[in-house]
């Protein structure tokens, strides 16, 4: 293996054309999934730090659509509805502005599912051709020693490597920020379920004083 370095960079430059292309590719997908991960966590924390914030102080920006449609909702008036169908209509009407903020929120993160899912395949072409270029140099010199097939099969491993390191992150990072976004939906949907609660309470008539006891 002599003049055969083990590094990302060397291996890339000794690959074919072919190769190369295959490892740019998944160079490529790895840094856009990274950019989608950290993006990913900086709107989850967003929206997590807003529904802390609706729940403190009742207002947000971030959610400011979601409460205007609940106040839209709350200032219409459907005769003969009870208060239950009311309110019903309220948590409706927010439910589906609050699924545009955390539509907005998700982002990019199906596109981690498909590198996950796609880039060990692209990585296994590498290695199917770096195992072809590794054939043909036999073929061509008709000798079978290391020397030969040390590039082609260097090359396809390499494809392998970079492969493995664009899926492995991207699978992680869906499923755990998966399941991150879907608990910050949950709190997004109790917080929509209180706030037309009070909604229909601030409406509610008050409760009429006790008479006062004769004396």
């Amino acid at each position: 293996m002599e003049g055969l370095t083990i590094n990302p960079v060397a291996l890339f430059m000794q690959a074919g054309p072919v190769g190369k292309f295959v490892m740019m590719l998944l160079a490529a997908a790895s840094l856009w999934c990274w950019a989608i991960i950290i993006e990913e966590i900086i709107l989850i924390r967003r929206l997590r730090g807003a529904i802390a914030e609706a729940h403190e102080k009742g207002e947000s920006d971030l959610l400011a659509p979601v409460i205007a449609e609940g106040r839209r909702a709350q200032s219409l008036r459907v005769p003969g509805e009870s208060v239950g169908e009311r309110r019903a209509r309220i948590v409706e009407t927010m439910g589906r502005a609050a699924r545009k903020v955390l539509v907005a929120t998700e982002g990019g993160l199906p596109n981690l599912a498909i590198v996950s899912s796609l880039a060990p395949f692209v990585g296994l072409f590498g290695t199917v051709w770096g195992i072809m270029t590794s054939f043909a140099g036999i073929a061509e010199s008709q000798d079978t020693s290391l020397a030969v097939v040390a590039p082609g099969i260097a090359e396809a491993l390499a494809a392998t490597a970079f492969g493995l390191a664009a899926a492995i992150p991207a699978g992680f990072a869906f499923n755990r920020l998966g399941g991150s976004l879907a608990h910050t939906g949950e709190s997004l949907g109790d917080f929509v379920e209180e706030k037309a609660i009070s909604f229909v309470a601030a409406e509610a008539p008050a409760a009429p004083a006790p008479l006062a006891e004769a004396a």
